[in-house]
């Protein structure tokens, strides 16, 4: 198992949280150097928050561990690919890196939906662990209906 397969197990283990909590199954792991400064999961709905979604939970965890809200040379793994609110926040924290398993195709701000180009440029890695990420996401979503 590389790198990129083992931060995204942790995040796959952090949507099944979400998932046990009834929010969208959506899992975050920020690493730097090899190590994790940062992890979160959905939790809009817990916390009525909008903005709690795994990624940001994540960042902002990193940003007070860093004392810093740049962070730089990390990498982003995330079960879903990030919508546009996490995509902007994604890009004003510098983010070197996004690794994520699943499409969006409604409003993935990645690749799929809703593109547009940056003052700051993020790699991305997709597809990593993307059907067992996407089959919780399915297995949540038939269980609501």
């Amino acid at each position: 198992m590389n790198s990129d397969q083992m931060f995204m197990q942790q995040a796959l283990q952090l949507a099944q949280t979400a998932a046990k909590n009834n929010e969208v199954p959506v899992g975050a792991v920020l690493v730097l150097e090899n190590k994790m400064i940062g992890q979160g999961w959905n939790q809009p709905i817990h916390s009525c928050d909008p903005t709690a979604h795994a990624e940001i939970i994540a960042l902002r965890q990193a940003a007070k561990h860093l004392n810093n809200y740049r962070l730089i040379d990390t990498t982003l793994y995330v079960t879903l690919e990030p919508c546009i609110m996490c995509i902007g926040a994604i890009v004003h924290a510098r983010v070197k890196r996004v690794v994520y398993a699943a499409a969006d195709p409604k409003v993935g701000a990645v690749q799929s939906a809703l593109t547009q180009p940056f003052n700051h440029q993020v790699e991305y890695v997709s597809g990593v662990l993307a059907e067992p990420c996407s089959e919780l996401l399915r297995q949540f979503f038939k269980a609501r209906r």
